[in-house]
């Protein structure tokens, strides 16, 4: 049998550095968390001016989402690490009035390598509000920040 290393698979590229996503992470499918709102005006689409109507607006909605993902792994990266989102997948299915509690929930479905695959929903005292998935990548804080400036 042939014991050389072939430094083309994903383990040796993932050591290079050539291969982001392929790290492994450890953090295990089922976390789940969640975050709470009660919609104020500013939380509508007028004034996000994301619609014309004064109901929770989608963007706001979807913000809430992401808090439940960044709740769902908290405390469970590694020094140094956060998430960030990648990919946006939504549906915004009822409206939500001024004054109403909304919380959106999320659960960790799958990793592949530093993605974590999220589904998410938000409920309001009459229902389902929006459901979808949310994509966000673990990455270096301070890695991520110089690359943006």
């Amino acid at each position: 049998m042939d014991q050389r290393k072939n430094f083309d698979e994903p383990i040796y590229l993932a050591l290079a550095g050539e291969v982001p996503y392929r790290t492994v992470v450890s953090l295990r499918p089922g976390l789940c968390g969640n975050a709470h709102l009660v919609v104020t005006e500013s939380d509508t689409a007028l004034a996000l001016r994301s619609g014309e109507v004064p109901v929770l607006g989608t963007p706001r909605l979807v913000a809430l989402c992401e808090q439940a993902t960044c709740a769902a792994v908290a405390g469970q990266l590694e020094p140094g690490c956060t998430t960030v989102a990648s990919r946006v997948q939504f549906d915004h299915l009822a409206p939500s009035l001024v004054g109403s509690n909304v919380t959106a929930e999320a659960t960790l479905e799958k990793t592949e390598g530093r993605r974590l695959v999220f589904t998410v929903s938000a409920l309001d005292d009459s229902g389902l509000l929006g459901a979808g998935r949310i994509t966000r990548v673990i990455v270096d804080t301070q890695k991520f920040l110089e690359r943006s400036r």
